[in-house]
């Protein structure tokens, strides 16, 4: 592969991007550093599939507003958001939202509420479901009903058993689901790219990214390529969620943002590693 230099530190740096829903914005700052992309979307988000017990749950929100509402991630509040919009509750559902004390676990879903001119008024010190958890241990949660924005096939129910032994009345959410944005052949041959070395990084930024990147090999008999390919390519995560997603697979991320998981940090953090000699 070609040394980046100059005022395009990624220059000759072949870089996978397996991001689906904000693709082209992270595609388009990192192709401003001079890389060239490999796209491969892994994993498509779309709204849950029965939304009956979204619709169930928004209205018993709406009528009376939950004391706390833990938010996961900043795709749970838009669509729940979304959801409120097109069944005609969006005002009220604000509304709840402003009488509710709302606790982030990280950037995303802090910033998905500035969208909506609102605040988070507790905030995960560190963004993993294990700071949302360290966070409310100095709080005292009986009987508060507490809501909790969930995401698709989480690896654990931590969160929860937490705040029922904690005295708490959790009330949980799950407001979208995943389903595979690219067939398995382009995943397979994506693998085979970085195990020929092909690629010089693969920019992860959320942890199902991983899981099927795992699935697919396992399902193609690609489980030794794929360990060549995190060998020969560096595995960039854009934060600690995806850190702790490729630990959980004996791999550790050689290029992770200091601070925020932001893509502009994550972007500076790539170019940074990967402009070395």
């Amino acid at each position: 592969m070609n040394e980046a230099g100059g005022d395009a530190p990624l220059r000759g740096r072949r870089i996978a991007l397996p991001e689906a829903r904000e693709a082209a914005r992270l595609a388009a700052m990192l192709a401003a550093q001079g890389a060239e992309i490999v796209g491969c979307p892994l994993v498509a988000i779309v709204d849950a599939p029965d939304p009956a017990p979204v619709a169930a749950w928004l209205a018993r929100f709406v009528a009376a507003p939950c004391d706390d509402l833990v938010l996961l991630t900043g795709e749970g509040v838009r669509r729940l958001y979304d959801f409120a919009r097109r069944s005609g509750t969006e005002a009220g559902f604000r509304a709840a939202l402003g009488r509710t004390r709302k606790i982030t676990r990280g950037p995303k879903p802090a910033q998905a509420l500035r969208e909506i001119g609102l605040q988070p008024d507790l905030r995960a010190a560190e963004p993993t479901t294990a700071g949302i958890i360290a966070v409310l241990a100095e709080e005292d949660l009986r009987d508060r009903r507490i809501g909790v924005q969930l995401y698709p096939r989480p690896t654990d129910n931590r969160l929860v058993e937490f705040l029922e032994g904690a005295g708490a009345i959790p009330d949980p959410v799950l407001p979208y689901d995943y389903a595979s944005a690219a067939d398995d052949d382009k995943v397979a041959a994506l693998i085979d790219e970085m195990a020929a070395g092909r690629i010089d990084a693969i920019a992860l930024t959320g942890a199902p990214q991983v899981e099927r990147l795992f699935a697919v090999a396992q399902a193609t008999e690609r489980g030794a390529r794929l360990e060549e390919a995190l060998r020969a390519a560096a595995v960039a995560a854009i934060g600690p969620v995806v850190v702790e997603a490729l630990l959980r697979r004996g791999v550790a991320a050689q290029i992770v943002p200091e601070g925020r998981s932001f893509m502009k940090p994550f972007v500076t953090a790539i170019a940074a590693a990967l402009s070395r000699p």
